[in-house]
């Protein structure tokens, strides 16, 4: 069985990207990491949860990404809670997924592992530059360029992003149909100091709208309840 590291966040698409990994036959690996992120309950979810959701190790890298800033989720910056626009949100973490990527890279080559998973979606989603289709291609592009592995030619690094062009309703029909438990997942960017959920947030938004299209009730807790 090849292995395979997935980017695992303890939220509701990495939960599904890591089913669907094991699903097509991968040995998963979870990386999660806590950057000072202000919503740290949907981490401590992922350390309770990532080997009952099927990862065969599960590591977490720590780093004070506050010191850098820029966003609302690691700055003392309001988490909007005004609805979804079309700019690029404060929420966005400068090159995070980058960030998290290359990190995975090197786990999954010092793993002799050359496919990982992420669960970035360019449908659903607010609007974050690497999130994107061609985002990703250009990562795959780089992993072949940059390790030794790909230089040596003892494999090719191939980057799956599975959920990239499905609604969020999708995305959750599918996990459910591989067993995905949604009430051990959390996505929300400022939940209140007990970890419930604000339902007012950009990423509130976009996970009630997407049990609603799935015509199924979101197991977790919220403050409100808004979609969109």
């Amino acid at each position: 069985m090849k292995k395979a590291v997935v980017l695992y966040s303890g939220g509701l698409d990495s939960t599904t990207c890591l089913a669907l990994a094991k699903d097509r036959g991968f040995e998963p690996f979870a990386i999660s990491f806590a950057y000072g992120q202000r919503h740290s309950v949907e981490l401590e979810l992922a350390k309770r949860h990532a080997v009952e959701a099927g990862a065969v190790e599960h590591l977490v890298v720590e780093f004070d990404y506050r010191k850098v800033g820029g966003s609302a989720l690691t700055a003392d910056i309001d988490v909007p809670k005004e609805g979804i626009g079309n700019d690029i949100p404060v929420t966005y973490v400068p090159a995070r997924n980058t960030i998290f990527l290359s990190f995975a890279l090197g786990w999954a080559e010092t793993l002799g592992a050359f496919d990982i998973f992420i669960g970035v979606n360019a449908l659903d989603y607010s609007g974050y530059p690497d999130c994107r289709p061609e985002y990703i291609a250009a990562f795959e592009t780089m992993a072949n360029l940059a390790t030794r592995a790909g230089v040596e030619g003892s494999g090719r690094f191939t980057v799956h992003a599975p959920l990239i062009s499905l609604t969020k309703g999708e995305i959750i029909r599918k996990g459910l149909s591989l067993g995905v438990d949604y009430s051990r997942t959390h996505s929300c960017y400022d939940p209140t100091p007990g970890g419930v959920a604000c339902g007012l947030c950009d990423s509130c938004r976009l996970r009630l709208k997407g049990f609603a299209e799935a015509g199924i009730e979101d197991p977790v807790r919220y403050v409100e309840r808004r979609e969109g």
